[in-house]
């Protein structure tokens, strides 16, 4: 087994077949070596870059000319020489200076020429020496030295734990450098000397000549073991940080190797069968291009970005980004808009068919289509209905498409509350998209639809922006010709876009959003129009979703009637829809099951299905005085109500219940002061509103009640209870009043006017403010009442009061 550094013994090839392997040194090798003398004076070789230590055998290659004559005098000599490593070496000729103190005593085992013509020898050390003095510098360095003593190699266990720990470590450096062959493992393995494996260890290290020096020059051989461990462990972390690291890159680059041959793999299998799908991809979209129907600049900027899109790789990250843009120009339809139908007659008749009464916005449709018809080209009205739920707002728009001819498209705006989902995102962000409104033009793939935008009244806010506010540009007709959307970065045309918006209430809605759209009001449904809305809408719908035909099932008005009366409480027609359907799947049920059943459902049956129902209030005579009926408009239609006023001894105290909001107590403030003011007008005493206590109670206390209309019905009961005059029969009455006597006009007359026919009201008393209300109402609906129209509250007395008193009058 050699001793030799089996990292830099790159000579080895040179050496002759005859050339013995030099044995390890054992311990009674270094004793013998001890106790040689040491010469009074040597030549010296100033050695650059290494230390030689003793026992161990290295090769040198001598460059210099002294260094070379000292290497052959020696040999032809008795072969020995001092070795001592140079503190600087770059220095070409070192003086004493310039030479480290501590050198060692050095055998020359071998020399030869190499094939570069340089001389290698091979030298081993054998014992530490100081140096003195350098006697000579010609033909080569000559010095005087003198022994330098080292204490003796311990034995005690400490020591031989510390030996076997750096032979350890040795044994993983060489495991883990891929520049140490293997087999200096088994070397090391075969050293017996604690000081030899030190010394061979150290010589072969990976250390700078000073940290060498450093150790020869250590007396002490436990020291020097500590000083080598030391430093083993330190090169022993740094090789296993280094190797971790190479071994990290080389998995990076193996796995872009690898991914680059499949896909060079991939692109020649495409190529062989007909060209990469990238280069299909974008012959697909130049041929989907040249059908488009777009300007010249929207062309431009496609060819643009779709040479953009060739240049790039189809594995970079943003390819898909670019496919999608340039997808999205195609598939928006920029100029292609569908042919509108002139036809109005038809279009009225679509609209009638779909839709029952509704009759002012059927009147804005047409006139926007006459005036098409008539100019040719218009921006499109932007419509806002607003009503209740449940009148046919949103249903509308399909039929308004249909009527014109057009595509139809909806867009719930309900808790919408980013901006992007109307303007769309920047194309830089990965996942952008174009906003809601271009998206579904994607879909219609024309420039012209009906667009319904649902529940604009419910569009929300956030920190991600106000989409009503981006709303502003897509609503204003002198801006949306050029809409910008953020993902695709040119101006677009919504003008030719009819849009309808819906809303329950006009409150929420930005007010510069309102001031853009047409405000179209939707009222309530009246019992007479649910009637004809079930039976030419609603029946006959839930007849064939039940699976049964007009002969298994027939309702009549009246049946249908006391359905919107008695079980629903709504302004539109959803929850009547849903009790017509239970009427229907009772049919149903009994024809599966073979039960006999009457075709036609009665009143009778009406209970039976659907149970007991909330009647409404009837006129209930005019029997007691101080007992009025008046009229109220809710938000689920027409009612009627009663107003009664109670006279009790006591100092004149005004009491008023029935939860009446702040306007309905001022309006029976109003009437009683009224009243006190013109009592001799009226026949009552003066004296008799301070010793009587006045209580007006509207019945119904848990419901919320508020509003002028109820004015002249307060005024009317108060008198009614001071005379004891009867109140003329069959009579209701609306209106608000003031101080000076005057009687408004006020809202809701229609439903109040249906509401007071269906519980038996013959008369009417009105403001003459009203009576253009009235006209308004169809004819039908009317017949049966009779309507006084008054100026003055004096008047509505002389026509609701009869001169007649009520039986067991009492005098006040």
């Amino acid at each position: 087994m050699s001793s030799f550094n089996f990292d830099k013994l790159k000579f080895s090839e040179s050496i002759d077949e005859e050339t013995e392997f030099i044995p390890l040194m054992t311990t009674e090798d270094e004793e013998q070596m001890e106790k040689e003398e040491t010469p009074i004076a040597l030549p010296i070789l100033p050695l650059r870059n290494t230390v030689l230590f003793p026992g161990v055998v290295i090769p040198i290659t001598v460059g210099r000319d002294k260094s070379i004559k000292l290497i052959q005098d020696a040999n032809k000599g008795d072969k020995t020489i001092g070795v001592i490593s140079q503190t600087d070496d770059t220095v070409e000729e070192p003086n004493q200076d310039q030479l480290f103190e501590v050198g060692t005593i050095a055998r020359i085992l071998k020399i030869f020429r190499m094939p570069d013509g340089n001389t290698t020898a091979i030298i081993q050390g054998k014992k530490r020496f100081k140096l003195k003095e350098i006697t000579d510098y010609e033909p080569y360095i000559k010095a005087s030295i003198e022994p330098y003593e080292v204490s003796k190699v311990p034995t005690d266990a400490k020591f031989k734990a510390l030996v076997d720990s750096i032979k350890d470590m040795a044994l993983k450096i060489i495991d883990q450098s891929p520049n140490i062959p293997t087999e200096a493992s088994f070397a090391i393995k075969n050293i017996e000397s604690s000081s030899f494996l030190i010394n061979f260890i150290t010589s072969n290290m990976q250390a700078e000549v000073e940290k060498k020096q450093e150790i020869l020059t250590e007396t002490s051989c436990r020291k020097r073991a500590q000083i080598l461990l030391r430093h083993l462990n330190k090169e022993l972390t740094m090789l296993e940080l280094k190797n971790d690291i190479q071994s990290k890159v080389k998995t990076d680059i193996d796995k872009q190797q690898k991914e680059y041959f499949l896909n060079q793999q991939m692109r020649q299998i495409q190529e062989e069968l007909g060209g990469s799908p990238q280069d299909l991809e974008i012959k697909e979209f130049e041929k989907c291009a040249k059908k488009k129907k777009w300007k010249k600049e929207v062309k431009v900027r496609f060819e643009k970005e779709l040479g953009k899109l060739q240049r790039m790789h189809s594995a970079s990250s943003e390819y898909s980004v670019q496919v999608n843009y340039v997808e999205t120009l195609l598939d928006l339809p920029w100029d292609a808009v569908s042919k509108d139908k002139f036809d109005l007659k038809e279009a009225k008749k679509i609209l009638d068919r779909d839709h029952f009464g509704l009759k002012e916005v059927k009147e804005r449709i047409i006139e926007h289509l006459a005036v098409l018809k008539l100019k040719g080209n218009m921006k499109s009205p932007i419509l806002c209905l607003y009503g209740p739920p449940g009148v046919g707002k949103t249903s509308l728009g399909k039929s308004v498409a249909e009527a014109i001819g057009r595509k139809y498209v909806r867009m719930s705006l309900g808790g919408l509350r980013d901006e992007a989902e109307i303007r769309g995102h920047r194309k830089t962000y990965i996942g952008a998209m174009p906003g809601r409104i271009l998206q579904n033009l994607k879909k219609v793939k024309t420039s012209n639809p009906v667009f319904v935008l649902d529940e604009i009244d419910k569009v929300g806010n956030s920190h991600q922006g106000d989409p009503s506010s981006a709303l502003l540009e897509v609503l204003d007709p002198e801006q949306n010709e050029a809409f910008n959307d953020n993902f695709v970065e040119m101006d677009y045309d919504l003008s030719k876009i009819l849009f309808i918006a819906t809303a329950n209430s006009l409150g929420p809605i930005q007010p510069a959003l309102r001031d853009r759209m047409e405000i179209i009001e939707i009222n309530g449904y009246t019992i007479e129009e649910k009637v004809q809305i079930a039976k030419n809408h609603l029946i006959p719908k839930l007849i064939k979703e039940n699976g049964l035909n007009k002969k298994h099932i027939s309702i009549p008005d009246k049946a249908i009637e006391k359905v919107c009366d008695e079980y629903t409480r709504e302004s539109g027609v959803r929850t009547l829809e849903k009790r017509l359907a239970k009427v229907v799947r009772f049919a149903a049920k009994s024809i599966a099951l073979e039960e006999e059943c009457e075709t036609k459902i009665s009143l009778d049956k009406v209970f039976d299905i659907l149970g007991p129902g909330h009647s409404k209030d009837k006129y209930q005579g005019n029997d007691v005085a101080g007992v009025v009926t008046g009229l109220a408009w809710t938000s689920v239609g027409g009612d009627i109500l009663f107003i009664e006023v109670s006279l009790s001894k006591g100092k004149g105290k005004f009491t008023l219940t029935g939860n009446l909001g702040d306007v309905m107590k001022e309006s029976a403030t109003i009437a009683l002061e009224y009243i006190k003011a013109h009592s001799d007008e009226f026949g009552i005493d003066i004296e008799s509103f301070d010793n009587w206590n006045v209580h007006v109670h509207v019945p119904e206390g848990a419901t919320p009640k508020d509003g002028p209309s109820a004015g002249i019905t307060m005024l009317t009961a108060i008198t009614s209870a001071f005379t004891q005059r009867k109140v003329k029969k069959n009579l209701a009455m609306t209106g608000e009043i003031t101080l000076r006597g005057r009687v408004l006009p006020v809202g809701g007359i229609k439903e109040k006017i249906l509401a007071a026919k269906r519980a038996g009201i013959k008369e009417i008393i009105l403001s003459e403010s009203n009576e253009k209300d009235i006209l308004q109402i169809d004819e039908s609906y009317l017949k049966g009442l009779q309507f006084i129209y008054v100026k003055e509250m004096k008047e509505v007395i002389q026509h609701a009061l009869l001169k007649t008193k009520v039986e067991n009058a009492k005098s006040y």
